[in-house]
């Protein structure tokens, strides 16, 4: 770290002899590594981290890949190479090794050992000194590394306060607050308390001798501080977005380029810029293991460097989880939308995330009676649909629970007390405020404790969400419904129009089964199960009967059904019966079955209409085909 240089000697993999390379820390001094270029030395460095790249210009990598240095005139960013790509780096996102022979230039046969090489610290060839030494020496340089970087990300947090978003906030003519709340998020509560974060660790590091620096308790007195980089995060595709929609227009490129230019920053993309802090948070694990890892146990800062890690691991874990969920908020607008009969607030306005879903037999307080539902539980809130008599995979959408007003309990087999009624694999809902409860019945034990399981993950991470003050902005909503919106144009879907199967994988070819032109129309079949199994996907389209004289004296109904294609054959059911105005289906005995073979192609679809309504009581209304 810092200006300081260490010395080891690699064994030659040609000659058996010894080389000496320089391993030169991100902080060394850029004008010495620029005069190492000039001079002829080929100057390679080593990826600690990984760099995802979010500008054009910039050089992504992977932690381990080596990066051939072009040029190193600025302190915070390098130009490199990898293969035939070229671009900018973080330069504390790498270790230099510059390979020198013992008498001075570095000759041209070496370069592929640079490349190639690694500082292996149990190699029976490094010449450090004692391992004791070793170890202090390490330490020392990741000490002066956290140091540094904490330095320049200062420097560069002030960079977009006061060169872009100041800058912004003078221009009303062209940003909003709510732009720039969306372009920039909490970046200034973020500088705050990184302007904290680093004058804590200034007072602990010791800068005669680092290796003694005690920085570990300065991570467990902030860890609090570091939940604000969740909402930056999941802010940042955000960001990304708006960034985009507004350089379309010319006015903001040149306007975000004068703001760069007039605080002296590097030639990175404002989106780059906007990409440090999601960066930086992923980073402080790697450089506490780091740490960690030359950190002798009987060392003062050994057990606190060891929670820090296990709390900053702990802390990007839940920041990766709270950003994977607000990406499957498109999802679960998508699904609302798909829901029949839809009353009240919309999902997104209280919920991020689906736990567990499932059907119960539910019983109400009220009425007593045991009612078949659909149950999706999200956060905050559980969701009661009902399934449609034909169609089964329609819902409709019967009522929700306030999850924040009830309490879960447990019930034991037997008589219920409050319903007097006989339950099994049961479990309440209890209103906490009043004495409604609500009971559900699983089919099996072990279904009653996943539901158990999921009503308790579903309270912790509601206390998790208020820790850190986790929510979906107006801003993401919006985009929600409109992602919700384009898809169904694109479809061609409504909320009342539930989508279609998918056509058969598999149809027979036309006239394989035909209909005899001289079956009877008052013959009557009894509508049996396939001996087949199921296809996979069913055909469906809506019929309707125009009339139905299987019963002497009984009047013609006009009545829509849905018909659905089973196994490789498609059957068209029309229902014959005097009690038509019924719609509860199991009750209706009488029916014509037609079997009819499935048109190989688009092109023979309206002549297949032709010979079906021509051999049959039913007339072909409608039809949803590929």
């Amino acid at each position: 770290m810092g200006q300081s240089s260490s010395s080891v000697r690699l064994r030659s993999g040609d000659s058996g002899s010894c080389r000496r390379r320089r391993l030169l820390r991100p902080g060394s001094e850029p004008l010495q590594v620029n005069i190492l270029i000039s001079g002829g030395s080929i100057v390679n460095a080593e990826a600690v981290w990984d760099h995802v790249t979010m500008a054009d210009r910039e050089l992504a990598f992977k932690a381990g890949d080596v990066i051939k240095v072009l040029d190193a005139s600025n302190k915070d960013w390098w130009w490199g190479q990898i293969d035939e790509e070229e671009g900018w780096f973080p330069a504390s996102f790498v270790r230099l090794w510059v390979n020198q022979e013992d008498g001075g230039a570095e000759p041209a046969e070496g370069t592929s050992e640079v490349q190639n090489g690694h500082l292996d610290p149990t190699n029976d060839c490094l010449c450090l000194g004692s391992p004791l030494q070793n170890r202090d020496q390490m330490r020392a340089n990741v000490i002066n590394e956290i140091m540094s970087t904490e330095r320049h990300y200062i420097k560069h947090l002030k960079d977009i306060c006061e060169g872009y978003l100041r800058q912004c906030r003078k221009r009303v003519d062209m940003f909003n607050d709510d732009q720039l709340k969306v372009i920039f998020g909490n970046i200034e509560d973020i500088y705050r308390f990184q302007m904290g974060f680093v004058r804590d660790l200034e007072k602990q590091y010791n800068t005669e001798e680092p290796h003694l620096s005690e920085i570990g308790p300065c991570f467990l007195e902030h860890q609090d501080g570091f939940w604000i980089y969740s909402e930056y995060c999941n802010n940042h595709l955000d960001a990304c977005m708006e960034l985009s929609k507004l350089m379309r227009d010319g006015r903001y490129q040149h306007f975000f380029e004068a703001c760069r230019l007039l605080q002296q920053m590097i030639d990175i993309a404002i989106d780059g810029f906007l990409l440090t802090p999601v960066q930086k948070i992923c980073k402080y694990p790697l450089q506490l293991a780091e740490l960690l890892k030359y950190t002798a146990q009987e060392h003062s800062d050994y057990r606190y460097v060891a929670a820090a890690l296990a709390v900053m691991r702990n802390v990007t874990q839940q920041i990766n989880e709270r950003k994977r969920r607000l990406e499957n908020i498109d999802k679960i607008a998508q699904w609302q939308a798909s829901v029949l009969d839809w009353e009240g607030d919309d999902i997104l306005d209280r919920s991020s995330e689906l736990i567990y879903t499932g059907e119960l037999s539910w019983i109400y307080q009220p009425y007593g009676r045991s009612q078949q539902r659909v149950f999706f539980l999200f956060d905050h809130q559980l969701v009661l649909c009902k399934k449609d008599l034909i169609r089964r995979d329609i819902l409709y959408y019967k009522g929700r629970i306030d999850m924040d007003r009830y309490e879960v309990r447990d019930a034991i087999d037997g008589r219920d007390d409050d319903f007097n009624v006989s339950v099994k694999n049961a479990f309440k809902l209890c209103n906490k405020d009043s004495e409604e409860i609500h009971i559900f019945l699983a089919k099996k034990p072990e279904e009653k404790i996943r539901w158990l399981r999921a009503f308790h993950e579903e309270r912790k991470m509601v206390q998790e969400d208020e820790k850190i003050g986790f929510e979906i902005s107006e801003y993401q909503k919006r985009q929600a419904a409109m992602t919700v919106r384009k898809v169904t144009k694109q479809k061609g879907v409504n909320r009342c129009t539930p989508p279609s199967y998918p056509p058969p994988q598999d149809p027979l070819s036309a006239g394989q089964y035909e209909v005899t032109e001289d079956m009877a129309q008052g013959e009557v079949f009894e509508f049996s199960q396939s001996k087949r199994g199921q296809a996979p996907f069913w055909q469906n389209f809506t019929v309707r009967i125009i009339s139905a004289p299987l019963i002497s004296g009984s009047p013609p109904h006009s009545q829509c059904f849905t018909c659905l294609s089973l196994s490789r054959r498609l059957h068209i059911v029309a229902l014959c019966s005097l009690s038509l105005t019924s719609t509860v289906f199991p009750c209706i005995h009488l029916f014509r079955v037609l079997s009819i073979s499935l048109p190989t192609c688009s092109a023979s679809v309206s002549q297949w209409f032709s010979e079906v309504k021509s051999k049959s009581l039913i007339l072909l209304e409608s039809c949803h085909w590929p």
